[in-house]
């Protein structure tokens, strides 16, 4: 079996917790940050079966700011 690292950005919505792999656009939640990851990596590894990747992909995070509460 090829083991391959992804990325997991977490945010919260309500009382659940939302997981996104970037590099391959899946999501999934849960109600702690545990169960939400393990939930992604659930959904990520059924799509990889269906879809799987081609040659090695690199995922660029980076930042930028926004005017927060400006008035137009």
């Amino acid at each position: 079996m090829n083991m391959r690292t992804f990325t997991s950005i977490l945010h919260k919505e309500e009382d659940m917790y939302v997981a996104e792999c970037p590099e391959v656009g899946t999501f999934s939640q849960g109600k702690t940050i545990e169960e939400a990851i393990n939930n992604l990596k659930e959904a990520t590894e059924l799509y990889l079966e269906e879809f799987p990747l081609k040659g090695e992909r690199k995922t660029l995070m980076t930042t930028f700011e926004v005017a927060v509460g400006a008035k137009a």
